[in-house]
């Protein structure tokens, strides 16, 4: 699985090559110059041959020599990480921007089945910390492979049988820092769903406040949240321990090269095979070529998480997106507003039963009402009719059409929709009625306002239509957010409407008035009425009574009332 993430990582690196080029280039003149100053250095301690004998304008040279590359290689690394910031963030930029792409056309399969908080943790999150990760490892990756292939190249040069010395213990730092680098990922991974899980429940209860408040369930919270923190403690320690493991690890080993390169040198100057300038120049680049598997060792920590945090970024961005609309689907399709259920199945999950071989016609301009208990698929319908699933298996037509073979966005084009649920969001009173609809005059928008009844209340409103309200209406009542909705729908009323309990939230003497109309505003119109309250639907033409994902009665109030079936039940529970 690392391998596959990192083969995307590069993938996504690739697109900026000549960053990359430029990187390497530095890394490789940065490289090469930190090991020609050793040399330097070198030729400096052999001018000092003894007391009196030391060569001081060849040392000023060499000095000179020194300063303009260290100079030099300030600058490069300078611009180098420049280079790599630019990789990086441009990286996280693309890889950020493609998977909130790939959110809006995920199926709401997907959305319904994961918490807001994990998909937010996801994207912004995992993205930073992935971003922390391929940074370092952009920075100090680069130059610590030059480094450690140039400095082998000079140690055979000056003294191959020492340079053996090297190469044959240096697989045993590589070989701790892989054993360590496994067992860390999997403690990331962790780490990071433990984090998503803790932002998944801050994020739920903080938009539901004032109903845990209301429950008075702060206590229970508490508990939660300090399971949940408990957990990411944990896996967070254990991810940091063992993955700290690394660099003390590489470290004790890079000594035993160091100490084993000074003893096997000393001898070797002892012998005249070389001078002590030549042995500080070895001992120079021992330390120079098993630095880079200290840093190499830190930055493996860092990309352990940085890799396990990809993993879940490209896990929503590899999501199978929502089937495209077909090609010979019609442009501006507008229907009549005859719609047909056709041996309709369809559960949520595949292994329970929900809808199962349900059949309906509906004429144009009829209204229909759907009602049942909790749980008996009227809310299903809604999603079914607006095409936020497909069926499994039959069909939905409209117009003798089946709705697979209509664009997505023309089916809903059809629908005004009127919730339960209120879709408000910050900005104005107005922008809010439009939603983005462009072209509509203030006297529209005041039209449509008196006719749901929100006129009254919006003219209080401290700027009136011009009033911010902030996200999901949290300065308005639930009664308030519920006749701006209407409001919009009256605004520019559809061919076939939903209402799905549109008037819970409002007083009784309201109620009436927005009936009265909802009566105007369905005349004509196909109209889908989810109701609680049987008083709201007894003038509906057909009224389908649902139980398990089954339609057990339908016919209009009188006739089902004579039925004395489960409507019967239904009502008089109601009004008994």
């Amino acid at each position: 699985m690392k391998k596959g993430t990192l083969k995307k990582v590069l993938k996504y690196a690739g697109k900026y090559r000549f960053l990359i080029f430029v990187s390497l280039t530095l890394a490789v003149v940065t490289a090469l110059l930190s090991l020609y100053v050793p040399i330097l250095a070198g030729d400096a301690i052999d001018c000092i041959v003894g007391p009196g004998a030391v060569d001081f304008g060849r040392i000023a040279a060499i000095i000179i020599r020194m300063v303009i590359a260290i100079a030099i290689i300030s600058i490069c690394q300078w611009i180098m990480n420049q280079s790599n910031n630019k990789i990086t963030f441009q990286v996280v930029r693309d890889v950020r921007k493609e998977a909130f792409d790939k959110l809006q056309i995920l199926p709401f399969e997907y959305l319904d089945s994961k918490q807001t908080g994990d998909i937010v943790s996801r994207i912004i999150s995992d993205v930073d910390l992935f971003a922390d990760g391929l940074l370092m490892g952009f920075s100090q990756l680069f130059t610590g492979i030059v480094t450690i292939v140039g400095t082998l190249v000079f140690m055979f040069y000056l003294n191959f049988k020492i340079a053996i010395v090297v190469v044959v213990l240096t697989p045993l730092s590589l070989f701790i820092a892989k054993f360590i680098a496994d067992r860390s990922f999997k403690l990331f991974k962790e780490q990071s769903q433990s984090r998503a899980d803790q932002t998944a429940f801050v994020d739920e209860m903080v938009g539901n406040l004032s109903i845990v408040k209301a429950f008075a369930h702060e206590d229970e919270n508490l508990e939660t949240f300090g399971e949940i923190n408990e957990r990411l403690r944990k896996t967070s320690i254990k991810a940091t321990f063992i993955s700290s493991l690394t660099n003390p690890s590489t470290r004790c080993v890079n000594n035993l090269v160091y100490a084993a390169v000074a003893l096997f040198g000393a001898f070797v100057c002892i012998a005249g095979g070389m001078t002590v300038g030549g042995l500080t120049i070895f001992l120079s680049y021992a330390n120079q070529y098993t630095k880079p598997f200290n840093e190499i060792s830190g930055v493996v920590t860092e990309l352990q998480n940085a890799l396990a945090c990809a993993e879940r970024v490209f896990a929503i961005i590899e999501e199978k997106p929502e089937t495209a609309d077909k090609e010979s689907a019609p442009e501006n399709f507008t229907p009549e507003g005859e719609v047909s259920f056709d041996n309709v199945e369809f559960s949520y999950d595949k292994t329970k039963e929900l809808i199962k071989e349900l059949n309906l016609k509906v004429k144009k301009g009829q209204r229909v009402a759907i009602v049942g208990p909790t749980g008996s698929g009227k809310t299903t319908l809604i999603n079914l009719l607006m095409r936020f699933y497909d069926v499994d298996k039959g069909a939905i037509s409209v117009d003798g059409r089946d709705i697979r073979d209509i664009k997505r966005r023309d089916i809903r084009d059809c629908y005004g929709m009127v919730l339960q649920e209120t879709w408000l969001r910050n900005g104005t009173v107005r922008d809010n009625i439009t939603l983005g609809r462009e072209g509509y005059t203030d006297e529209q928008i005041i039209e449509a306002a008196k006719a749901s009844h929100a006129h009254s209340f919006i003219k209080r409103l401290p700027d009136g239509y011009d009033t911010v309200i902030t996200e999901n209406g949290g300065n308005l009542s639930q009664g308030q957010k519920q006749l701006l909705c209407i409001t919009r729908v009256m605004l520019d009323i559809p061919p076939m409407l939903i209402l799905d309990e549109a008037t819970s939230s409002i007083d009784t003497s309201t109620e009436i008035r927005i009936q009265k109309a909802f009566n105007r505003m369905m005349k004509g119109r196909t109209s889908f009425i989810v109701a609680h309250r049987l008083s709201t639907i007894r003038e509906a033409d057909v009224i389908l009574v649902m139980k398990d994902g089954h339609i057990l009665e339908q016919g209009n109030h009188g006739e089902l009332l004579e039925k004395k079936g489960f409507y019967y039940e239904l009502y008089n529970s109601q009004f008994a």
